[in-house]
């Protein structure tokens, strides 16, 4: 064998591994199906109903923490259509609102429309998991770009939320975020003594 062959062999290895890697064994490779049956239920209306107090970290392309964030969100529900109004306050001084109606189908299905994400999101709710798939914009200040993004929500025993979000533009992850989601007790009265 050549040594031009050889490298071109090793080269087509290398990529199909790659590939493998990425179908089989990433962050893209998993699907709402690969939680049926374990854990609490995430049940949206639940979960993302009253007022929620989420912290977070936006990953760069480097892997490198590019910002950090606190924010506010309120869940309301009228039976299976449900608004996540979003307050987003960045380390960097800047505040970002968002409003998310998620509808919810009887079998799991989710679909979710924002401002900003062009067309429809779509996804799946099943055991603990939620994935979400839409497109976003970003906002001028940030370049006005549109970034395929695949978002997991995972609800942890006590009821926190953990998220993690992916954002690729071309097929290539440039940002990644991680934040915790808690709902907030409320303050019920109780009767004096």
């Amino acid at each position: 064998m050549t040594p031009i062959l050889s490298a071109l062999l090793g080269g087509v290895i290398i990529i199909m591994l790659m590939a493998l890697r990425s179908r089989y064994a990433s962050f893209q490779a998993q699907t709402p199906a690969d939680y049926a049956g374990l854990g609490p239920q995430f049940d949206l209306r639940q979960h993302l109903s009253g007022p929620i107090q989420c912290e977070g970290m936006i990953y760069g392309p480097t892997g490198r923490v590019a910002s950090r964030f606190v924010a506010d969100m309120e869940g309301t529900w009228n039976g299976n259509i449900g608004t996540l109004s979003e307050v987003f306050r960045y380390d960097s001084g800047t505040v970002q609102h968002r409003a998310w109606t998620l509808a919810l189908g009887n079998s799991g299905d989710i679909t979710a429309t924002a401002a900003d994400v062009v067309g429809l999101g779509s996804g799946r709710v099943e055991g603990p998991g939620v994935m979400l798939r839409y497109r976003i914009r970003l906002t001028p200040e940030a370049g006005g770009h549109v970034l395929d993004v695949t978002d997991w929500m995972y609800l942890m025993d006590n009821g926190t939320i953990m998220n993690r979000s992916q954002f690729r533009k071309f097929g290539i992850k440039v940002a990644e975020l991680v934040a915790t989601m808690r709902r907030v007790p409320s303050l019920e009265m109780t009767p004096a003594e």
